[in-house]
């Protein structure tokens, strides 16, 4: 008997109406480990429902008492790591070795802003004896989060928790390809405190499930992080029903390696830049801008590093699989484009397989060099473990390089020239630039994206903005 993976709504366990499900598959194995809810409109309705009914009470309550049960929430989400780990490791196949790191993130998200709840107040416009004018920030209700699959409870916490802290109540969908650790998340939120209804999770397919939710008339916001198509479709319901969004979509985000970087430095970053969860992040450093003077000497040290990179199941591995096989069979295809546009993989370029381990979802960690900027392989988001080296002349050369994408998500600068940070950081198109290193950021700085990386921020003080609305009071004295 499989464990059956359901929604949560109104403080319990809810299975779908139409009694089906779905099956889920270990991407490591490519075995069924699982049966997950295939949720419909009749279970959407009871979930937005269930939020909407319990707004009121959660609205009011005063701040620093929602701060109060974030707080708690943080602290059981510590307590709960080894489980809420091993449900995340299982759905989405990581490495054992990350989830610590995850879950300590997960955790942050409700600690932060738990901890700033009362931050949002608001302003007293001076119009003279005769008027006392002031604006305040009311949360929109019930919040639509709709989740990847590639980060699971991260993405998640980083919407829920300013969602929650500024008053609104939320209903989440995380993807039928890795639900389980959002379930028990929103298990535990009840017992940290959290009122039944105010944190709901319904399990299904997004093409089911994402345009209930936006025609739903008690969904005042959507938070939306996925792949552009997806957000286009989502913007085009939002559009009618004049309904705001959040959006985080894809990435082709420029990492740019100056010659006057520590390359030793440079190569171990940047290797983890395209390979950390198996390239599986929108914000990965997938186009390698090397400065022509370093290039060869660069992509050497480049191919050492990623030559040791252990591709594998084990909880050490520093690559695992890639989370669902529709995303492997994709990432495959572009090894076959490559080929067609005259490209020769430097290092991988293929399947990897591990004995024991034959059917499952591997790919060797790919290093592409002398690619240009209007190859396929640096237009598309490919969402694997791939890089492709593009050489640059100048500073000018590498910002022209950088800013010619549609996306424009993340960035990395490679210098030791301050100045020319400044100058470079300035100049690129891109909602988040790391210096000498090249990763995820923190909880406190804001992320989202330009162009069509999407819009609105997630993280730090300023999401508080994203989830609430700006109301002025004009009073004559």
């Amino acid at each position: 008997m499989f464990v059956k993976v359901n929604s949560f709504v109104d403080g319990r366990s809810l299975a779908p109406a139409d009694g089906q499900y779905v099956d889920k598959i270990d991407p490591r194995t490519g075995a069924k480990i699982s049966e997950v809810a295939n949720s419909g409109p009749k279970d959407v309705a009871l979930a937005i429902e269930s939020a909407a009914s319990a707004l009121q009470g959660w609205r009011d309550m005063r701040p620093a008492e929602r701060g109060r049960i974030l707080n708690e929430f943080g602290r059981i989400i510590r307590q709960s790591e080894n489980t809420l780990g091993a449900l995340e490791k299982a759905d989405t196949g990581k490495p054992g070795s990350e989830m610590a790191a995850l879950m300590d993130l997960t955790a942050q998200y409700f600690e932060f802003y738990g901890g700033i709840v009362n931050v949002m107040d608001g302003d007293v416009i001076n119009q003279g004896p005769d008027y006392h004018i002031y604006t305040r920030r009311d949360p929109f209700g019930v919040i639509g989060v709709i989740l990847p699959w590639n980060a699971p409870l991260h993405q998640a916490a980083r919407a829920i928790a300013p969602a929650l802290a500024t008053g609104n109540t939320v209903v989440a969908k995380p993807s039928e390809h890795t639900s389980a650790s959002l379930v028990e998340l929103a298990r535990i939120a009840v017992l940290a405190g959290v009122p039944a209804g105010v944190f709901n999770v319904i399990v299904g397919k997004g093409s089911v499930i994402g345009p209930a939710m936006a025609h739903n008339p008690h969904i005042r916001k959507i938070s939306f992080t996925g792949g552009l198509r997806a957000g286009q479709e989502l913007g085009h319901i939002a559009a009618d029903r004049i309904l705001p969004l959040t959006l985080e979509l894809g990435g082709k985000s420029a990492n740019i390696v100056f010659d006057d970087a520590d390359l030793d430095a440079a190569a171990k970053g940047s290797t983890k830049a395209f390979t950390w969860n198996s390239g599986q992040w929108c914000a990965a450093g997938t186009r390698l801008l090397v400065q022509e003077s370093i290039h060869d000497r660069f992509v050497d040290k480049l191919i050492s590093e990623v030559g040791a990179l252990r591709v594998g199941p084990e909880d050490d591995s520093t690559s695992g699989p890639i989370t669902t096989h529709a995303q492997f069979e994709k990432i495959q295809s572009y090894f076959a484009i490559a080929e067609r546009e005259g490209l020769k993989p430097a290092i991988g370029g293929k399947v990897a397989t591990r004995a024991g381990y034959e059917n499952g979802w591997y790919i060797e960690p790919t290093v592409y060099s002398g690619v240009t900027n209007d190859m396929t392989l640096a237009r598309e988001e490919i969402f694997g473990p791939i890089v492709c080296v593009i050489p640059f002349k100048d500073e000018a050369d590498a910002l022209r390089i950088a800013n010619d994408s549609e996306f424009g998500l993340g960035a990395g600068i490679w210098s030791r020239d301050i100045g020319r940070v400044h100058r470079v950081a300035a100049q690129l198109e891109a909602g988040r630039i790391v210096v000498n290193e090249y990763s995820g950021g923190f909880v406190q700085t804001p992320c989202g994206g330009f162009k069509q990386s999407g819009y609105g921020r997630e993280q730090g003080i300023d999401a508080l903005s994203h989830y609430t609305q700006l109301k002025s009071v004009i009073i004559r004295l």
